[in-house]
Parts: structure tokens; sequence; C-alpha cells
């Protein structure tokens, strides 16, 4: 018999009878209960796919198989996030238009997620970039528009030089562009904004409501940012008054000065004129500064005098007001009061220009003024005694020997809002999420500008506003989108007036069609609406989410905004988009790089900091003798020569070897260290399990179940272990435990070998060989389909595994009939003893005292006391 494994003939069997079956396409009106399983769709932003790729792709369709075959009616679709700057910028880098290139790299994409087993439904598949896509898209935004939530403003926005674009908050990555590394700069401009803020709250609190990991609802909390504090006037000159928000009202006694954003609007305006060359000059030089130096808490602060004061309403005191780049205009109000007693940032600033420091909080032991102090003191103490000023809005102060903590803060700003200096108010490091980009390569933002009817919406029966072909759709880095330099795209009648007027040249960011893509894949050839409500109450929510972390606060948060938003519109009946998340983790390729000269400059790819590492790329990796070369485990990226694709290992082990590979060799949401000895194993076991299946396929009886019988205790053995095996491969799949489940399935197969070797002549008991060989094929479904289906026909069955039934196991036989315990004497384990699992306390009394080490021990002892820990052990205290 050959038992060789001819894992090409057999795999390319198999794909093409799914697909020539339609074996993963659903069926909306189906009695069973639903699934629906997802992965992010990927950006076809490169000519392939890597090995690193699968580790979210293979256990995500292991996960759906399994629950196909569990009785579930499984929507698993698949499509292309294919407008937006990775597209864009991938074909500005090639040379090429991304309507061509898009298409092309998504085929690649597909041919590749068929090659290696992936059990989509392609009829429901989906590209963003189309416009029978994007008219929904610009439908949702003018959804958005007309509930009070897409609106067009002038501000500071995040402006990427290299990508030539604007950029949302969530989108700048430590200072620098998510796509591509480069320093972001600030530039005012008017762009289109959707209001998330308005959601905030309820962002934030649903987030108990969904099986999330931990780290990613925290990483939105931390985003969001909320925070309850109170805002305060200080007045200045004229009716002039600056606006604080402040966690600690209740420390007002102590601001000795305030400080300025420098892009705050009254900057210019209170600026005495014997300072105004100078703070015009640190503005500009704040302009250069990302907004994470601005933030690190070790940078020496710095700051300019702007001649101006401001009352503090609590005291009368008058105080400096200081511009400097520590304060941001993105949180809270671009002003803040400054404590130097309590705020350790405020104190090491007070200390570098002099300002007064004035305790609000004092110990016993503790400094008696701020001149005495060393630090901050943030946290201690009680309140000390303030007589209000003859200038005091407020006047008087019920406060003195209050404690340092919230009670004090909540008493305080209802002082103040009786003497109307201050407000209560929640407040959130969340900005609206800015969604205008001006780049070709995104769906046209569906607004006309009429210079008499302001800025109207396009009509709804004239979607899609369709995105022009062009030649040349580079960045033009004015400001202004390509789209600008178009005549019959940029003129048009208002839709009210009919006068002349201009259509809107900016598009929206790539996040906005993957907002609602989900909802998509229920009826995605719907030409009426972006969905019907009957298909989208049966398969909506997803169930399982599955992809990077990295998009904590963009494409997740987004999501979570819109979907709250057809909510509430009473478009869908759900608020949450994912039930359950899932992440996985980084396959990382060992990578030959090198120690950077003095002074060269060294910036990650795609977001990756590297500050002391160069990669070479493989034309350079010949110049550099091997001391100089350093090798270092990275993500696998196209850049650094690292790449190793699906295809390539399925060419030479199968594609059932490199599903076993990505799901054993690490737990789902580790990293995993790529390595050929990996490979290697995963391809021995896959034709272990295929050398025992083919070895006895033919004492297959179908009829096992009406006959099967144990004769032998090595019977019962390895039949408790196939059951326990059922039991533990389900219950790992189902929480993400892939590595353990094969595991499971590997020690089982040891067993097999042992219990059947291969061509043994000795008499079989065909029925439990039945049952072990259909299970087995049943539990490798999941992670080598080919195989699995193969060997299902060689047994005779129909259909394929994907509609098969998950073996049941039955507890019974699953239970152990002896259980080991652990035998003590004083305390210490010296043996070990088996007992039957219902084994009474005297029959464990017994065999304990009976035991070698225990008869040993004894010997001119007394035994004065047995204790019995049921199922775990018995100790034998000796005297």
């Amino acid at each position: 018999m050959d038992d060789r494994y001819d894992f090409y003939e057999i795999e390319n069997k198999w794909r093409k009878k799914w697909e020539d079956d339609g074996t993963f396409a659903v069926n909306d009106d189906s009695t069973q209960p639903k699934f629906y399983g997802l992965e992010f769709f990927p950006y076809p932003s490169g000519s392939g796919l890597s090995v690193g790729h699968c580790k979210n792709y293979v256990p995500t369709d292991a996960y759906c198989r399994y629950m196909s075959m569990k009785g579930y009616d499984v929507l698993h679709p698949m499509g292309w996030d294919a407008f937006g700057q990775p597209a864009e910028n991938e074909a500005i880098k090639r040379g090429r238009n991304p309507r061509e290139m898009v298409p092309e790299y998504a085929a690649n994409y597909r041919c590749t997620l068929k090659r290696i087993g992936s059990s989509y439904d392609w009829s429901r598949e989906i590209n963003s970039s189309l416009p029978e896509y994007y008219r929904w898209t610009q439908w949702l935004f003018l959804l958005l528009y007309k509930r009070g939530l897409a609106y067009r403003a002038e501000t500071p926005i995040n402006w990427c030089p290299s990508c030539k674009t604007g950029l949302a908050n969530e989108e700048v990555k430590e200072g620098r562009c998510w796509r591509c590394d480069t320093v972001v700069e600030k530039r005012p401009m008017p762009q289109w904004y959707f209001k998330i803020t308005d959601y905030a709250e309820r962002l934030l609190n649903d987030l108990d409501t969904i099986d999330w990991p931990q780290g990613i609802k925290q990483m939105q909390r931390e985003w969001i940012g909320r925070s309850e504090g109170a805002d305060v006037d200080f007045p200045v000159k004229d009716g002039v008054s600056i606006k604080v928000f402040t966690t600690r009202p209740d420390t007002l006694w102590g601001a000795t000065f305030m400080v300025l954003a420098p892009e705050h609007p009254l900057v210019e305006k209170l600026t005495a004129p014997e300072q105004r060359e100078e703070v015009q000059r640190y503005v500009q030089k704040t302009k250069t500064e990302t907004e994470i130096d601005r933030m690190n808490v070790e940078r020496t602060k710095t700051g300019i005098f702007t001649g101006a004061y401001a009352l503090n309403p609590v005291n009368g005191a008058k105080i400096p007001i200081w511009v400097a780049d520590y304060v941001l205009m993105g949180y809270g109000t671009g002003a803040i009061m400054a404590v130097p007693a309590h705020d350790q940032r405020d104190f090491e600033f007070a200390r570098k220009y002099g300002i007064p420091i004035e305790l609000v909080y004092s110990e016993d032991n503790g400094p008696a003024t701020g001149e005495d102090m060393t630090e901050a003191i943030p946290d201690m103490g009680r309140m000390r005694e303030f007589h209000p000023g003859s200038d005091a809005i407020c006047k008087d102060f019920p406060f003195a020997g209050s404690q340092n903590d919230k009670s004090t803060v909540h008493r305080v700003i209802t002082w103040l809002e009786k003497w109307g200096v201050g407000q209560g108010r929640i407040n959130y490091r969340l900005r609206d999420w800015l969604i205008s980009r001006q780049r070709y390569w995104g769906a046209p933002i569906p607004m006309i500008h009429c210079s008499k009817c302001g800025t109207v919406p396009v009509s709804e029966d004239q979607l899609p506003v369709r995105l022009p072909d062009v030649e040349n759709y580079q960045p033009s880095g004015t400001g202004e989108s390509p789209l600008a330099t178009i005549p019959e795209f940029v003129n048009v009648p208002c839709p009210v007036c009919g006068s002349p007027a201009r259509r809107e040249t900016d598009t929206m960011g790539g996040f906005a069609c993957s907002s609602w893509y989900f909802i998509r894949f229920a009826d995605p050839h719907n030409d009426k609406a972006f969905a019907d409500r009957k298909k989208i109450d049966y398969w909506l929510p997803v169930d399982c989410y599955v992809g990077g972390a990295e998009h904590a606060v963009m494409h997740l948060l987004y999501a979570r905004f819109w979907t709250k938003v057809m909510h509430d519109a009473g478009l869908i009946g759900f608020d949450e988009p994912f039930q359950k998340l899932r992440n996985q983790g980084t396959v990382l390729a060992l990578t030959p790089g090198r120690k950077p000269r003095v002074g060269e400059s060294v910036s990650g790819e795609e977001g990756e900091s590297v500050v002391d590492w160069i990669v070479l790329k493989p034309e350079e990796r010949e110049m550099y003798p091997p001391e100089q070369i350093v090798n270092r485990w990275v993500k696998m990226s196209k850049s650094k020569g690292n790449v190793v694709t699906p295809d390539e290992i399925a060419d030479r082990y199968g594609a059932d070897s490199l599903r076993v590979y990505e799901m054993f060799v690490a737990p789902f949401e580790d990293n995993v260290q790529w390595s050929d000895e990996g490979i290697h194993g995963a391809f021995r076991f896959v034709n272990r399990v295929w050398r025992w299946l083919n070895s006895n396929h033919s004492s297959y009886r179908s009829d096992w179940q009406k006959e099967i019988e144990m004769r032998t205790d090595e019977e019962r053995t390895i039949r408790r272990k196939l059951h326990q095996t059922i039991s533990k491969v389900g219950s790992d799949i189902e929480n993400f435990g892939f590595n353990t489940a094969i595991a499971a399935t590997m020690e089982l197969v040891n067993s097999l070998y042992i219990y059947r070797p291969l061509d043994d002549s000795r008499p079989e008991n065909q029925c439990l060989l039945s049952e072990a060989m259909e299970s087995l094929v049943l539990l490798m479904a999941p992670f080598t389909p080919h195989l699995s289906e193969e060997m299902w026909e060689r047994l005779g069955k129909q259909g394929s595994t994907y509609h098969a039934d998950w073996p049941t196991f039955d507890p019974e036989i699953a239970s152990e009939e002896e259980i080991e315990l652990a035998v003590q004497i004083n305390g210490k384990v010296r043996d070990h003893i088996k007992v039957p699992v219902d084994a009474s306390e005297e029959m464990v009394k017994e065999r304990a005292l009976n035991c070698e080490k225990v008869v040993e021990a004894s010997q001119g002892k007394t035994v004065r006391r047995i204790i019995v820990a049921p199922g775990k052990l018995v100790n034998v205290v000796l005297g």
C-alpha cells in the first residue's frame, strides 16, 4: 500500500471540489442557529500575503469550521479594505494606478487564501473601492450629517508632509504618521469631522458589555479619557476671561500662574506689546515640535511670559499668564491653571522661572511653605486656612482642615457654582474624528459648496458620487485633493437653488469604509439599501472578530461609533458590532541588520521604532563582514527582505502542514519566531496521521456504534483516551487554545500507534478502530481540512467534513477508572498509589499503609493519623 501523502494532488482536488460544490456558501433562511466569524478585512496594499498574515486567517478558519461541525450556519466572508492611504501609497511607490493595482493585489490575496484552505463564502466578496459599495459609505456619511454628527471646521490638524494629507488623532503614533512614520506637523485647514465625542460616554460604558481582551478595553478607556472636574473662569481684562478645565478645583488657592497652549486664540490678543516679538518667536518654534515631544515628562520645560495677568477668583491674587509648549489645545480648553505645590510639572516650571509656590494642603511633618519644598505633594495632607483678598470673587472659605480627597473636590465644585465662577463638568480626552483626506484614492465626500445656500448634501438619488478616472492622482501637497484640478468633477449646480456650485474635493479616510463593512457582508449585492433589515437581524452582530491589537483606538473605536449611530437611527437592532474580539500574535523572522553609524538617522517602518539597528536588504548583505551584521527577530515585511510566503511553504510541505504549524507553534495571542524546524515538525505530524489512517481505513465499519464493545483493559484505555481528546479539543478550540488542541491530538495519535501499529496483524476490535478513525478524521478537520476530506471520502462518507457532526464524547467513558494519589509521610511526598475513582476513604488509607515507602518508614513507629484529601493525596502522620 502506498502510504505517501500526496498533499499536492489531494489539496488541489479538494479546493476545486469546495469551489464547484459551493461548500462554504450560507443560506440566509436556515433554521440552524447562526454563527458569524470574521477577520479584519485586509488592505490589498502588497503584492501578496506572508505566513505572518496566516497567524490570523488560519486559526479563525479552524474556529469557523469547528462551529459549522457543531451545527451552526456559519457566515465566514472575506473582502478588501481597498480605499485609503495603504493602497494609494503602494500604488505611488510602484508607479501604478490604484484602480488597476488593487484588483490585481486582491486577486493574489484571494488565490493564497484559497490555497491555505480557507472556508470563505466567496459569493459575498466585497471591495470598498467599488461604486456599489462606497455608494452606501456616502449614504451613511449623509446619515451622520443629517443627525448633526458630521460638520466642517477650520482647525489645526495633523498633517503628514510625506503622505500629504490630514490625519485623525488616532492615526498619529508617537508624533508620527501611522503609515509612513514621518513626523507629523500641525496645519490649519478646513476639514470634515464626525462628532464621535457625542458618544464618548456610551463608548466607554458599553465596553463592560462585550467579550474583548482587557488590554484593548483599557486602551479605549484611556483614549476616551473620561475625567470629572470643573470649568473655572479667570477674568483678565475688558470682559475677557480664560476658561480652564481642572480635575483639581480644590487646589485653586495654590494657582500662582496660568499657561496657554501656543495655539490658543487668546495668545495674540493678551500678549503685551513689549513681549509680542518674543512670544511670536516662541510660538513659531513650537510649530516644529511633535506632540509626543511636547508631552514628554522627562523634557526640560520651556515657556514665555505674555506680560498679561489674570485674576484668581477664589483669592483675588493677580497671577501671570505664560505660554508653554507642554500645554496642548487638544485636551480641555488649551489653558491650565498651574499649581506648582501639587503638580510636579508645574513645580519644575515655577522653580525654573522664579514663580511663587503656594501650599494648599500640608502635613504636620511636611514643608511649611512653598520655599521649603523640593518636589510637589500631589495627594496628602489637609487643607490650610485661606482668607479671600479684597479682589476675590468668592468671599468665604469653608474648607479649612478638609482632607485631600474626592469628597473635598466635589464640595469645592458646588461652592464654585454658588459663586458663579465655575461649573462642574465631565471632560473627555477623545476628540472628534477627522475624516477628510486630501487624497485621490477614497470615497468622495457627498457635499456641495454653494455661495448662496452654503454647504449642502448631495441628493441621495444622485449617489454614488463617483470617483473620476485620472492619470495623475498623486497628492498635490497644497492642501487640496487632486480632485480639485478636475473641472468636470468640481463644477456642479447646487441641488437646492440650481446656481453654480463646487463639489467637495476631499475624500473620506479609509476607516469610514471599514466602519460598516461587516454589515454589508449580510447582504452584499443589495442595490436598494446598505443591507436588508431581515438579513441584518439574522446575521448581526458579529459573534467572533479576529485581528491585530494595533487598531484598538482606530478601526475598533470607529466601528463601534458608527454602529451606535445606525442603531439610534433605527437601522439596526444592536449597538455593539463585535460580541467577541480576539487578537493574534505576530510572526517574526530572523533578519540581518547592522548598527547605525555615528550621526546616522534611523526610523522604523509602519510605526516600528528601531533606534539602534538598520535592516540590510538582501542585495546589501554581502557588503558587510559577518562581525558587523546583527540578526534580530522582527515582523515580516517585504521591504526587509524577510518574508516567507504561504505559497512557497504550501509548495514544499502542503497547506495542511502550514496550518498545523501556525496553530501549534505558540498560543494564538503570542508572537512566533518563524523556524524551518517547526514547519518540518508539523509536516511530520500530518504525514504520521495520514499513514495511520491510510493503513487502517479498509477496516472501517460505518455501523460501529451498534456493536462496539470493549473486551480488554487496553481497549478500554484507548477509548477513554479518545473520548478525553474529543472533550479537550472541542473545549480548547472554543477558547482559542489551538496549540493545546493540536497537542492533544498528537498525544492521541501516539496512543493509536501503540494500540494499532502500522500493518499490525493481530486480531482487531473493528468497531473500536472504526470509532477511532472516524473521530480522528473529524478532530483533524478544522486543522487539516484537505487531509480530512480525503480520508472522509475513503471511509465511504458522503459530503464534506465541514457539514459533518463534531464527534461527541461520553463523560462516563472519558472518566478515569483509577486515579493517582500522592502519598505523604509527615507532610512530604514519598510515594504514589493508584485507587479506583470511587474508592472509599478506608480503601485509600489501607493502600497507603501498604505501599512500600510507608511500610519502610513506619518500622518502629506509630501511625498517629491518616489524612485523606479526596482526589489529591493521603498524608500518613508517624510518631
